[in-house]
């Protein structure tokens, strides 16, 4: 409401004086940067080796963030297929360490078809719980062709469910076949490639457990994870096929029940269920410690990024020491640079320079300094990440907020390097400094 109370004038007036002082900033900043390009320009040598511990502390600490930001984006994609709304009914807890207390889990039973059958008529928050078994490193043949390391997996029809995949030719067992325990088989891509070369597998029989089975669908081609799990080796059959060979509930075999929860439901109400469910099943007092272990995959993203935390601090920490090297050295050749131009500062004052026109020159030649080795380091890392993309097939990712980091930390190296050798070129005596030649 004061606005209206102004004089037009005076509103014009202050525009303009506005306008002037950013005119005035502009060149001074100009010149300035000028007499800093062409101080730099004449010394490439030394200002080549000036940038080379800003490059190597900025390329460090990029580096290293990278690496750990696709480290932990591939881990973080492995454990997503894990399930985020999944829980794992196991004997063992997914914890470890030096501490880690085996003595109060050596004795738990194993996850049971009776626990399984009991949770399927109980559970009201699960879309899908499965029973599920595992023997590796198996050969498969048929006829003349092996796969060797193979994976044999058994696991009730709601596999599909607590799950995620895609088939490249083929189907799923029907609802009728798994109960029935027909002898059928859906396999890996890998298995599939490396049985039939330039055949369709489906309705080829191959033999598991001494048992013959037909093949009738593919898994589509994943690739190994991070964290190891990949279905491109597997050979998955019916759980009650599996139940006329062998024992399935051997501890040998891993047998483990696998729940996932409602869309609309939480992990945590899942669990809450799961527990309370399975203490029920188990007759367990209330006194009486669990007997069994709810994993999901928080307890891994938990660890995990306890663990990145410290390589992250690790990485900063050397990549912070290597720029303060850099910096001292940046100090160092400002020094250096004030010392050679003494006599051109001199005139420069004896001509009416002011004093933050002269520090702002070294101050601007010690930023672009830190910027150019800053840029330099980030130019290596983006080859690096486009090399190991285009002959390692490894995506590495840069992000771009710490880019925006690493040139307000040169930036910021820059003004602190620069600033006392500016200032004592700015507070030199013009007849002295004149003379100093």
């Amino acid at each position: 409401m004061f606005i209206g109370l102004i004089h037009p004038h005076t509103v014009t007036f202050l525009i303009k004086f506005g306008l002037n002082l950013c005119m005035i900033f502009l060149k001074l900043l100009k010149e300035s940067f000028l007499f800093a390009y062409e101080a730099l320009r004449q010394n490439r040598l030394r200002t080549i080796l000036s940038l080379l511990g800003i490059t190597i502390g900025i390329m460090t600490i990029i580096g290293v963030f990278s690496a750990v930001d696709t480290l932990r984006s591939n881990i973080q994609s492995s454990v997503e297929k894990l399930g985020s709304n999944t829980i794992y009914i196991q004997k063992w807890p997914w914890v470890g360490g030096p501490d880690f207390p085996w003595w109060k889990y050596i004795n738990r039973p194993q996850p049971s078809l009776r626990d399984y059958n009991k949770l399927a008529d109980r559970l009201r928050n699960a879309d899908g719980i499965s029973f599920e078994i595992s023997i590796g490193n198996r050969t498969i043949k048929y006829k003349n062709n092996s796969i060797e390391g193979a994976q044999i997996s058994a696991a009730s029809h709601d596999y599909y469910k607590v799950w995620k995949f895609d088939f490249e030719s083929g189907r799923y067992f029907t609802d009728s076949e798994s109960k029935s325990g027909k002898p059928i088989a859906i396999i890996g891509y890998s298995i599939a490639d490396g049985l039939f070369p330039n055949q369709d597998p489906i309705g080829k029989v191959i033999t598991v457990f001494g048992r013959k089975v037909t093949i009738i669908g593919v898994f589509t081609e994943e690739g190994e994870d991070m964290l190891g799990n990949s279905a491109d080796k597997i050979v998955l059959l019916p759980l009650n096929f599996a139940k006329g060979v062998i024992k399935v509930e051997d501890e040998r075999y891993g047998p483990q029940i696998t729940v996932r929860g409602r869309e609309n439901i939480s992990v945590n109400e899942l669990e809450n269920e799961l527990k309370g469910t399975m203490r029920s099943i188990h007759r367990l007092a209330p006194t009486d410690d669990d007997d069994f272990s709810l994993n999901k995959t928080t307890i891994l993203t938990a660890q995990l990024d306890q663990l990145f935390g410290i390589i992250d601090f690790a990485g900063a920490f050397i990549g912070g020491f290597s720029i303060l090297v850099g910096g001292f050295g940046i100090a160092n050749i400002m020094f250096v640079s004030v010392k050679e131009r003494t006599n051109i500062i001199g005139i420069q004052k004896s001509l009416g320079a002011k004093n933050y026109f002269i520090m702002l020159q070294f101050l601007i030649e010690s930023v672009l300094l830190c910027l150019m080795g800053g840029f330099i380091g980030l130019i290596i890392v983006y080859i690096l990440a486009f090399i190991s993309k285009s002959f390692f097939d490894l995506n590495i990712i840069v992000d771009i907020g710490k880019v925006v980091l690493t040139i307000i930390l040169s930036t910021a190296i820059g003004l602190i390097s620069g600033f006392i050798p500016a200032f004592n070129a700015s507070r030199l005596d013009p007849v002295e400094a004149i003379r100093s030649k």
